[in-house]
């Protein structure tokens, strides 16, 4: 009768529906967040870096970061999904200041990035790590050194043997790579990926997505960093 296919297609919907929120409820279980902060001075190609790992491909002309943006990927390790939440953060000090507080709190993992035809961008690596140690980002967290835009070796200033001292010496890996070379696509998805594999293996690793109102709150003042005086 209409009356029992009528109560059958209720049925049916309610178990579909129930089944669509139990895939959700698993997905949500499965995936765990967490964050990795790219930091380093303007120009060393950090935005470069994030796009060619989270989009797949070189971004030209990038504007410099104001504040910080996020880019994510999840990626499947071992049959869990992980999902990685890139923060790019500015390199100049007046779009930063105000972010600082913000690019380090609950963080997972750090990149440090200089570009090695700038010998000014690898000499300024060692502020950067105290600053990561000022704020309480602690020898457990694991950290990269990436020198990027290895395509431009005839304009080298940064020797391997001298980047690989200053990474032993913070007991970091070093990697040298390209964001702008497509061949090295899968070179920097290592490097992120590296950064993966380690912090998996942490299951007491979380982070909570930030909030609608903090991301609105993080927007909000770096808009007002970019209509402040760039001179």
């Amino acid at each position: 009768s209409s009356g029992d296919f009528s109560s059958s297609r209720d049925t049916s919907l309610e178990n579909d529906s129930l089944e669509l929120f139990s895939s959700l409820e698993n997905d949500n279980k499965q995936a765990r967040t967490f964050k990795i902060i790219v930091i380093g001075d303007s120009n060393v190609g950090k935005t470069c870096l994030t796009y060619r790992f989270c989009g797949g491909s070189f971004l030209k002309n990038p504007e410099a970061t104001i504040g910080v943006d996020f880019r994510e990927r999840t990626v499947q390790l071992d049959g869990e999904r992980i999902k990685l939440q890139i923060w790019d953060t500015a390199g100049q000090e007046r779009f930063r200041k105000s972010m600082v507080e913000h690019y380090y709190r609950s963080v997972h993992a750090v990149l440090f990035v200089y570009d090695m035809t700038s010998l000014l961008s690898f000499e300024s690596i060692p502020e950067w790590i105290s600053e990561c140690s000022r704020h309480s980002v602690g020898p457990l967290v694991p950290q990269v050194l990436v020198g990027n835009k290895c395509d431009l070796r005839e304009s080298c200033q940064v020797p391997t043997s001298a980047a690989q001292s200053l990474a032993d010496s913070h007991n970091i890996p070093l990697f040298e790579t390209s964001a702008k070379d497509p061949s090295e696509k899968e070179h920097i998805d290592a490097i992120f990926l590296t950064l993966a594999y380690r912090l998996k293996s942490n299951k007491t690793l979380r982070l909570k997505q930030p909030s609608e109102s903090s991301l609105r709150e993080m927007r909000d003042q770096q808009e007002q960093d970019a209509t402040s005086c760039r001179c």
